[in-house]
């Protein structure tokens, strides 16, 4: 009959082993962005950074988070990229209206009420 105490060993030897390998495996990955904005300063970190600061990414992010929700952060930020301007407010702000369905000026005003009314 064997012992149980060389297999406890063994098996202890076996999960710290294991163990060691998923926090290495752990350490290698990049932490991904959690929300829509991170995404938007990690890709302005990466498209604009001649061009922005990382305090200017965020708040170039944050200023056109209507564009990042319709999924045009990568319109707006090649645009920003681009452009011979540093990142300021008004550079984001024209590039936020000039990408997608704003670039056309939106739809056209009404009629002006007829004088019969």
């Amino acid at each position: 009959m064997r012992p149980i105490l060389p297999l406890h060993a063994t098996m202890t030897k076996s999960v710290a082993a294991l163990l060691s390998v998923l926090l290495v495996a752990a350490a290698c990955v990049r932490p991904e962005p959690k929300t829509p904005v991170a995404e938007c300063v990690k890709k302005c970190s990466d498209v604009a950074a001649s061009q922005c600061s990382s305090a200017e990414c965020e708040r170039g992010c944050e200023f056109i988070l209507d564009r990042v929700v319709e999924r045009e952060t990568n319109q707006v930020l090649a645009c920003v990229a681009r452009g011979p301007r540093r990142c300021g407010d008004v550079v984001w702000a024209h590039c936020a209206v000039h990408v997608g369905v704003h670039a056309d000026g939106g739809p056209p005003a009404p009629p002006p009420p007829s004088e019969d009314d």
